[in-house]
């Protein structure tokens, strides 16, 4: 079931190394296509702004500060996922970058329903249904301890559900190439929903841009 990645085409799959680098800044936090309040009321306006502007922001920070200066600096945030996760700076501020890019883009206010085409196909040929899908892929972000992420993946040009702790992902664990992840650190959640992380699930499906995920799965297949 494990792969090894060298790198992303161009088939649709978030790759941040052409526009988030700047050759004397490093990596830029990525702007959203959407307002903070675009997702209410299935995920807060605060809860995006602090997630994205802080959050987010803290780890594009740490991340250029960690590579700066060194032989890392100038490679592209799959080369550092892939190659590079070993520097435990990179691997936590490096993930955090690349997870939370995947999980902006993959959301959006015109989300939700279900997908159509190959990748509706796809998920009814390994899970047998779109919601025992959701089902499988809930699981696996319920029972993630702590935090951490849950992931719809191709591995091997099959689907695949698995779920990373902190900030790790896929690309790391060598289990695939994600089209669709969701975030589980409580901060992502817990203003709307306290402890409530099954009901942040179940309202985040309703802001999910399978169109993109859809973009995802081609240019990873």
């Amino acid at each position: 079931m494990c792969i090894n990645i060298v790198r992303f085409g161009s088939g649709g799959l978030i790759s941040t190394t052409p526009n988030s680098i700047l050759d004397t800044m490093g990596f830029e936090l990525p702007e959203l296509e959407y307002d903070y309040d675009a997702l209410e009321p299935h995920i807060d306006a605060e809860t995006m702004e602090l997630h994205h502007s802080k959050h987010h922001a803290g780890y594009t920070s740490k991340l250029n500060a960690a590579i700066e200066g060194t032989e890392l600096d100038g490679l592209g945030i799959e080369e550092l996922m892939t190659g590079h996760f070993d520097n435990a700076a990179v691997r936590n501020n490096g993930g955090g970058y690349w997870n939370h890019e995947m999980f902006w883009k993959t959301m959006g206010p015109n989300g939700g329903g279900e997908p159509n085409g190959d990748l509706a196909n796809a998920i009814t040929d390994t899970f047998g249904s779109f919601d025992s899908m959701k089902e499988q892929f809930a699981n696996a972000a319920m029972t993630r301890f702590g935090s951490g992420w849950a992931w719809l993946c191709v591995a091997n040009g099959t689907l695949c559900i698995c779920s990373t702790p902190n900030q790790d992902n896929p690309l790391m664990t060598g289990e695939g190439i994600p089209i669709l992840g969701v975030d589980v650190w409580e901060h992502a959640y817990y203003k709307s929903y306290g402890p409530g992380r099954a009901n942040y699930i179940q309202a985040w499906w309703n802001v999910v841009d399978w169109n993109m995920v859809a973009t995802n799965y081609e240019g990873a297949i």
